[in-house]
């Protein structure tokens, strides 16, 4: 078995491998963690050796499991739930607790995991690379189709043609394969931006949206995922990092998103008017996929 922070930095091809990288986590992290903060329904954990201390994302008490034994079961709970999912079976509202909490404590010990053992600025790469694999995987095993596209736009500069290349982290399709390509995206497909938070990023998908529509010549469902928008302060405290005025101008002014899901919302996606356009992730999946991808 390698080691667990060149397991933390591989990239992960199935549900099975983020399950077996989340166990190992959870069984290391009692081990290595020696001391913690709560504030407002997070923990804030730290750990310290040979003088050094370093201190994991804050994390949702209410959605993260921390026994390795109950996020087994639950882990098998979630499989099963996908599988109806894909059948079109009703998910009850406990499923979507499950489904909100098992994900959220797989990336969130990957987080950790790689906050712990992996340089800083390495460490921040792979936990946006896993959340996006993470994201994709999910998808799959609810048969929808999907795949990440590089869309390729030619423009006239002043030396000739050049090719401004739009990254999109993924195309999600009504039909059994992607028909989205590099010149073109399907007026029927849905285009993704996954980000572990909003911040700084929130803005990016309004003008990302006007823009695509503009490349392609017709209205372009867009939607974002994100894992939270929270971030530890000091030592012993947290922030809020979603800037929800912003939101709304954004909205009301520039171009409305299609959706923006959260694994763990931030305070105010639970109030009006930013509950019309924020929900837990679940409902992406279980519901609002349904009408989004509807031709």
């Amino acid at each position: 078995m390698i080691s667990l922070d060149k397991d933390l930095q591989k990239s992960k091809k199935s549900l099975d491998d983020f399950g077996n990288i989340t166990r190992r986590i959870l069984s290391y992290l009692p081990n290595i963690l020696s001391d913690y903060q709560e504030k407002s329904g997070y923990r804030i954990s730290s750990s310290e050796i040979a003088g050094t201390k370093k201190y994991i994302r804050p994390v949702k008490k209410s959605l993260f499991i921390d026994d390795e034994s109950k996020f087994q079961n639950n882990f098998r709970e979630l499989k099963s739930i996908f599988q109806r999912i894909k059948t079109g079976k009703p998910i009850s509202a406990s499923e979507h607790d499950l489904i909100n909490s098992t994900v959220y404590t797989i990336q969130q010990s990957v987080g950790a995991g790689l906050d712990l053992l992996v340089n800083p600025n390495s460490a921040r790469k792979h936990v946006g690379n896993r959340f996006e694999e993470l994201i994709k995987i999910i998808f799959t095993e609810i048969g929808v189709a999907n795949k990440r596209l590089v869309l390729q736009i030619p423009y006239e500069a002043g030396d000739g043609i050049k090719t401004y290349k739009c990254e999109n982290d993924l195309i999600l399709s009504p039909y059994k394969e992607v028909k989205s390509d590099s010149s073109s995206i399907d007026s029927n497909e849905i285009v993704v931006s996954i980000k572990t938070t909003s911040k700084d990023r929130m803005g990016k998908m309004f003008i990302d949206k006007i823009l695509l529509e503009r490349f392609v010549d017709h209205p372009q469902k867009v939607i974002g995922i994100f894992l939270n928008d929270v971030q530890r302060k000091e030592s012993n405290n947290i922030s809020y990092t979603l800037v929800s005025g912003l939101f709304m101008v954004y909205t009301k002014f520039l171009t409305q998103l299609d959706g923006i899901y959260y694994l763990d919302p931030p305070p105010n996606a639970n109030k009006k008017p930013y509950s019309d356009y924020m929900k837990p992730f679940s409902e992406l999946i279980t519901n609002d996929i349904n009408s989004l991808l509807s031709t």
